[in-house]
């Protein structure tokens, strides 16, 4: 029994022992480990005050420059000081030469400046009222002269004060993109973006060497307009991807049917017609993006409607049937890309089938002449067609002559020297040139300018005016260090 109990002993101080070794070696474990934290907080504390010293010496090398500039602002405030002292001084010097060589001329003259002054407005007063009397008599023969001329205009008159904003005919839209790189997202990686956009909207995306721009094409111009405001809002908002092109172009093609239906809305409203068929007023507001021969097919049927309505009130015919016929006459243009014939045929099938009156279906058929006319109201039609389309200014130049007109823009412009680029802006209106500062200086550059315009006015024909801008930039680089 007691060797068991010193077993026991034996047992219990060995288990004491290995506690403490294990005891001792946890402590040391916590003491290094405090050690090497406190090391570690001992260099956080000395690299966060290298820092601070480093930023007060920045601060006290800044105020040191600070203090640089202020005394030479002193400085020029002093010597401009000065020279406000010294201009003041010359100003009086120069009055008192004034007054002096007026004494003299007063001596010589023997009139006072009062005197002079008023002998002077005499003159000036009796020669205006000469001019006047020339001028009036002038007036009034030519008055006499114009008088049969003016009555001739009155209907071209009445005529032009209908001209609406025209737009050139094209089957393209460009889209303008913040900058270059924006056209490798448009085009995604390997193509994805482009074809995935292709085949959503149905138009073909032209990507070419133009800056910053991305033209749609499409014959279809809503589909176009359509294409136009996705890509305008898939740039602005920056994600591009097939989903993401998917859910901006529906939501785009409800916003463009609102604005034809809207657009068709305001010009019935314009043309005093309330009960037309819902469908016919949708179509009509597809319109608004159809041009025909740069002429908006829109503004153009508003533009006729007023028309026969001047007509039939001249020649006592019924109002409402005249101003409807002209303005539905050319519905059918909205159609020519889904159905087949010319656009009269479609555009009477559409109203008939829309129970528009046989009158109005009729003068729509015959505005062409593809059926003869049988009534006084598809004349009417006809007329105000006619007087549309054919007033001065209805219908511009082409899309080739337009983009010529550019081209020559551009040359006549590069031509000069010192010209590094030249861009012709805003349709032709505005004409953008980029000199060498180096080798035109700003007289230059003014000069430059003037003898732009002025080649454009002799060499060049155009609607409205052009505006040239002659840009010189210099620029100064240096690094920071």
């Amino acid at each position: 029994m007691n060797a068991t109990l010193a077993e026991l002993l034996i047992g219990v101080i060995g288990v004491m022992l290995l506690l403490a070794v294990v005891s001792v070696g946890v402590l040391l474990y916590h003491r290094h480990r405090s050690a090497a934290r406190e090391h570690r907080l001992h260099e956080d504390l000395h690299e966060q005050r290298q820092d601070i010293e480093r930023r007060e010496h920045r601060i006290s090398e800044r105020e040191e420059r600070l203090d640089s500039e202020q005394r030479h602002l002193d400085e020029r405030t002093h010597q401009l000081a000065d020279a406000e002292a010294a201009l003041e001084a010359r100003k009086a010097e120069l009055l008192d030469i004034e007054a002096d060589r007026r004494a003299v001329l007063e001596s010589v003259a023997g009139l006072t400046a009062e005197d002079a002054r008023a002998e002077l407005m005499v003159a000036v007063e009796s020669e205006a009222r000469r001019s006047a009397a020339l001028l009036a008599r002038d007036i009034e023969r030519l008055a006499t002269d114009e008088a049969e001329k003016n009555a001739k205009k009155v209907l071209a008159t009445t005529i032009q004060r209908l001209a609406a904003e025209q737009t050139s005919e094209s089957v393209v839209a460009a889209v303008h993109l913040p900058s270059d790189d924006m056209k490798g997202r448009v085009i995604g990686r390997e193509g994805r973006n482009i074809r995935s956009f292709e085949q959503i909207t149905g138009v073909n995306v032209v990507i070419d060497d133009t800056p910053e721009t991305v033209l749609l094409s499409c014959f279809d111009p809503v589909r176009r307009e359509v294409a136009r405001v996705t890509l305008e809002e898939l740039v602005a908002d920056g994600r591009i991807h097939p989903t993401r092109i998917e859910e901006v172009h529906a939501r785009c093609l409800q916003e463009v049917e609102r604005m034809c239906v809207r657009a068709g809305e305001e010009a019935a409203f314009e043309m005093g017609i309330t009960d037309l068929h819902p469908e016919l007023v949708a179509t009509m507001g597809r319109l608004r993006y159809r041009t025909s021969y740069g002429q908006n097919v829109l503004k153009h049927l508003v533009e006729s409607g007023h028309a026969a309505g001047l007509l039939a009130d001249e020649i006592g015919l019924d109002r409402t049937t005249c101003v409807r016929g002209a303005f539905l006459h050319d519905i059918g243009k909205a159609l020519t890309h889904e159905a087949e014939g010319s656009h009269a045929l479609v555009g009477a099938d559409l109203a008939r089938r829309y129970g528009e009156s046989d009158d109005v279906v009729h003068a729509i058929e015959a505005h062409h002449n593809e059926v003869e006319p049988r009534t006084v109201e598809a004349v009417i039609t006809q007329a105000a067609d006619a007087i549309s389309g054919g007033r001065p200014g209805a219908r511009r130049e082409s899309l080739e002559a337009y983009v010529q007109r550019l081209h020559k823009l551009e040359e006549l412009a590069a031509a000069k020297d010192g010209v590094e680029r030249v861009f012709a802006m805003q349709a032709g209106r505005d004409v953008r040139v980029m000199v060498k500062p180096d080798v035109v200086d700003d007289i230059g550059a003014q000069v430059l300018a003037r003898d732009l315009a002025k080649q454009f006015e002799e060499e060049l024909t155009y609607p409205g005016q052009i505006k040239v801008t002659v840009i010189r930039e210099s620029r100064a680089t240096e690094v920071a260090r």
